[in-house]
């Protein structure tokens, strides 16, 4: 999978559920735990998403992802390019017989 695919899908279930743990958010787009955590830090550095810290029903700390205006226009523009590169491996591929 490639990283944009990754941000995309972290994205979107972040949207889903913003109080998911990062093992959760691993689990639903099929990446590893690290890996998660690294782009989680990378668009909270970029300004895509905030997190904030809550005190969760277990009296145990836990985050907030938050997407930003600026995340949700990122992830539009990503699925944009996601799209028309598809498109065009589609053309490519009917054009070859």
């Amino acid at each position: 999978m490639e990283q944009n695919e990754i941000v995309v899908k972290l994205l979107s279930a972040i949207k889903k559920n913003p109080e998911q743990s990062q093992r959760s958010l691993s689990k639903a787009i099929g990446v590893s735990v690290g890996k998660v955590n690294y782009v989680v830090k990378e668009l909270a550095k970029k300004g895509i998403i905030k997190t904030e810290r809550f005190l969760n029903s277990n009296n145990k700390w836990q985050h907030r992802y938050i997407l930003t205006p600026e995340g949700i226009k990122e992830k539009a523009r990503i699925t944009r390019e996601f799209v028309k590169r598809k498109m065009a491996e589609y053309e490519s591929l009917l054009n070859e017989d």
